[in-house]
């Protein structure tokens, strides 16, 4: 138990706030919680999130996750999922929470966007998602669709922008070469652009097996890649300027404007000329 004793609940939402389908149920800051018992796990019916602002604590649940919480730790509510949590011992505690229900978390739950498999994330500084957290709530009631529009878009956000920050600081080092490759090989620098070969050596890898993680990865080799990258920018300025198809075809480092035409055609299902009248009306 914490050294006050005393639960001191802080609700920042004085009811819940409706948003078509979907609901933010409750909101607030509590300090010093007592802890759930792990042998006596709580089950809710709603999803939420837990984020903690001052906390050294444990986190157990059914699926077997067992962890130490500390600050900055965001622990994800799912419906039926049993957990418990809480301080150890008399440290001190402050948590804020967010209650959610709806079509808008039961669809990011059915994408996987929402998992029960990661029932802990992490996100840092404390300070900044907690200010973030009290901005959202600062109306304290949705009294007219404009503010419940902003406080449901705000709240989405939110969770968005906290599953991102623990996908970010998760990603793997292993990965680095991944993200540098698809940079090099959508590099231009006027008609000329880095072959496959040359992008692997960069990334300090044979071809061969630069050509095989790159195509388990993405499920397209580096070269139909680059192909595709081409032909994006091709749509581009095809959308936004006034160039012919054979400038726009030098432009872009296609030997002709048969092979450009060929190649347009064959990634975006129509030869540029028609995409052009389709976009542009000219």
């Amino acid at each position: 138990m914490p050294k006050s004793g005393l639960m001191q609940n802080e609700p920042w939402l004085t009811r819940p706030v409706a948003l078509g389908e979907s609901r933010i149920v409750a909101a607030g800051q509590v300090r010093d919680v007592p802890g759930i018992n792990p042998d006596a796990m709580r089950i809710m019916g709603t999803y939420g999130l837990v984020y903690m602002v001052e906390a050294k604590g444990y986190y157990r649940d059914a699926n077997g996750v067992s962890s130490d919480l500390r600050s900055g730790d965001v622990i994800w509510i799912h419906p039926g999922l049993a957990h418990a949590y809480g301080p150890r011992n008399e440290e001190g505690w402050t948590q804020i929470y967010v209650i959610l229900e709806g079509a808008q978390w039961e669809r990011w739950a059915s994408e996987g966007v929402l998992d029960p498999r990661q029932a802990l994330t992490h996100a840092e500084p404390v300070d900044y998602w907690r200010r973030r957290m009290a901005e959202i709530f600062k109306s304290r009631e949705a009294a007219d669709q404009a503010t419940a529009l902003r406080m449901m878009g705000a709240t989405i956000q939110l969770v968005g922008d906290l599953l991102a920050a623990e996908a970010e600081a998760n990603k793997s080092r292993e990965d680095d070469w991944l993200v540098e490759s698809q940079r090099l090989l959508g590099d231009r620098q006027g008609a000329q652009q880095m072959s496959p070969q040359h992008v692997a050596r960069q990334v300090g890898l044979s071809y061969e097996s630069f050509r095989k993680r790159f195509a388990d990865k993405l499920g397209v080799s580096p070269g139909q890649f680059q192909k595709q990258r081409r032909i994006e920018h091709a749509c581009a300025a095809i959308y936004q300027g006034n160039l012919s198809l054979k400038e726009l075809a030098d432009e872009l480092g296609f030997c002709d404007v048969f092979h450009f035409s060929k190649t347009f055609r064959q990634v975006v299902g129509e030869t540029p000329s028609d995409f052009r009248q389709r976009v542009r009306g000219s």
